[in-house]
């Protein structure tokens, strides 16, 4: 009997992907559809679930035309998604009642500003190991049920269900018989008690959501389900589920505490493993689930760039920088070091650690001598530079994760994948401006390698997330090799520009 495969689902904010992979972690075949983004009012930012519903079903088809496996081949789906990204729909017809409200929107920041000035901050944190901040789910649900007409009343009556990406795509797969999520996903909303491992009710009361509508929460190897038969010709038992940065921890393979890994995308997320133990952040870094497998939580203290690619992204539609990515990279390359020009790309605010909605982005230190090379630079080096910020963070909290268990000295390596690591320049760029070893996957899409692994460990295909962890892909290396006064100089030009862009100065 063949090897069982396993299909990957990975939803994220700018495109829709499956990847076929084998019980070795080996890409058989993928196929992606890029994703509309839909800017409504300043700091607004929405997609449409239907096309994201629609994508999802045509890459799963498309993937198995391009390889010719038969549906009985697959073992289980493993969906990953972007997390704190929101719908609420009808139980009934399957419609959302509004486009979906997206991770980076900032239309909550007055809400999470009134409970702030509430002294609910602490409480908030002490339940769901987040800030108040209106990245998170919760906040976006209370909007929904506010100003679409009549939501509140129909939520009430319970004839509308919500939930983050996962739970719609399930939803849908599944023919409406599950209403599920995973507890990573579950755990950004600001609605989960992270300790409790279930819905609380307290946080329900505060941001004004009725938890009747919030999905059952599973583990991310619990039984999701399986597809409608028609979708794929045969019915696919949904075995995994994690929100992508989590799912991006397994495929990196970050299973035991101290073990860290930054993914690259539209923005870009860093996590580092503590185990069982959920501690509270001084560095106003976030508590998360990291997985839970069997009934065992493990947890994840993380911090959120909101702005990495999305800069690179931003110096092609809006300075007219020519050859995409690549292009931009060439620019940099090209530029002057001595300049110092500083980005800061706080389109929609700040995150981790500083946590200021408010901000906005701002270009420092231009002479006359200063060009788009300069500004291509920075825009790289700002991803590097609040990556420094995320680690100046988590080693104030958890310095012992920074240190070598044999030697006692400073040996982290910080794990990296995503778009921006595809680039051996940014990579070296970023072991030099953060002063950390940097391990670059040699396969770049660990994020639906995640889900695929937790699906595998779900359906029997592994024993456990330890047989699923060493089918990640091996890493190449990058070593700091600047020195020491020209890094700590780029970051402190680096805090004296954050320090100037903030709403709080």
């Amino acid at each position: 009997m063949a090897d069982p495969l396993i299909l990957a689902l990975d939803q994220g904010t700018t495109s829709t992907r499956a990847i076929l992979f084998d019980a070795k972690g080996a890409a058989l075949a993928e196929s992606g559809r890029p994703l509309e983004q839909f800017y409504p009012a300043d700091g607004w930012v929405e997609h449409d679930a239907q096309a994201i519903y629609a994508a999802s079903v045509e890459v799963l088809r498309d993937v198995m035309r391009k390889t010719g496996r038969e549906p009985s081949e697959i073992a289980a789906i493993g969906i990953t998604n972007q997390r704190e990204t929101v719908v609420v729909w009808d139980r009934v017809t399957g419609r959302p009642i509004h486009k979906a409200i997206v991770w980076q929107d900032r239309r909550t920041a007055a809400r999470c500003d009134q409970l702030r000035a509430g002294g609910h901050e602490a409480r908030v944190t002490e339940i769901t190991g987040l800030l108040l901040d209106p990245y998170f789910s919760g906040t976006k649900i209370a909007w929904l049920l506010d100003n679409v007409e009549g939501a509140r009343a129909r939520a009430e009556a319970g004839q509308l269900l919500a939930g983050t990406i996962d739970s719609w795509v399930i939803w849908k797969l599944t023919g409406g018989k599950v209403h599920a999520t995973d507890a990573t996903n579950a755990s950004r909303t600001l609605l989960f008690d992270i300790r409790k491992q279930a819905w609380s009710p307290e946080m329900g009361e505060m941001l004004n959501v009725p938890l009747r509508m919030m999905p059952q929460v599973l583990d991310c190897t619990g039984d999701f389900g399986e597809t409608e038969t028609a979708l794929l010709g045969r019915s696919i038992p949904i075995r995994g589920v994690a929100g992508d940065q989590q799912a991006a921890l397994m495929g990196q393979g970050c299973i035991r505490p101290g073990e860290m890994k930054a993914t690259y995308g539209t923005g870009c997320f860093m996590l580092i493993n503590t185990g069982e133990s959920a501690p509270v952040s001084k560095a106003r870094l976030l508590t998360t689930v990291a997985a839970r497998v069997a009934g065992r939580t493990t947890f994840a203290l993380e911090g959120a760039i909101f702005v990495a690619g999305a800069a690179i992204q931003w110096m092609n539609e809006g300075l007219k920088a020519r050859g995409g990515p690549e292009g931009v990279e060439k620019l940099a390359i090209e530029a002057r070091d001595d300049l110092g020009v500083v980005l800061v790309p706080a389109f929609t605010g700040l995150g981790a650690p500083w946590w200021d909605a408010g901000a906005r982005g701002a270009i420092l230190g231009l002479t006359r001598d200063a060009g788009l090379p300069e500004i291509a630079r920075a825009a790289f080096d700002a991803s590097a530079l609040q990556t420094r910020d995320l680690i100046e963070a988590m080693r104030a909290d958890a310095p012992d994760a920074f240190r070598d268990p044999e030697s006692g000295k400073a040996g982290a390596e910080l794990r990296i994948d995503g778009g921006m690591s595809r680039s051996a320049w940014f990579s070296q760029r970023l072991a030099d401006l953060t002063g950390v070893c940097v391990g670059r996957a040699t396969y770049g899409e660990t994020t639906a390698l995640g889900a695929a692994l937790f699906a595998g460990v779900g359906a029997g295909v592994y024993r456990d997330v330890e047989e699923a962890a060493a089918a990640r892909p091996e890493t190449e290396s990058y070593t700091p090799n600047m020195d020491a006064l020209r890094r700590e100089a780029a970051y402190v030009r680096w805090l004296d520009a954050v320090a100037r862009v903030r709403s709080q100065a």
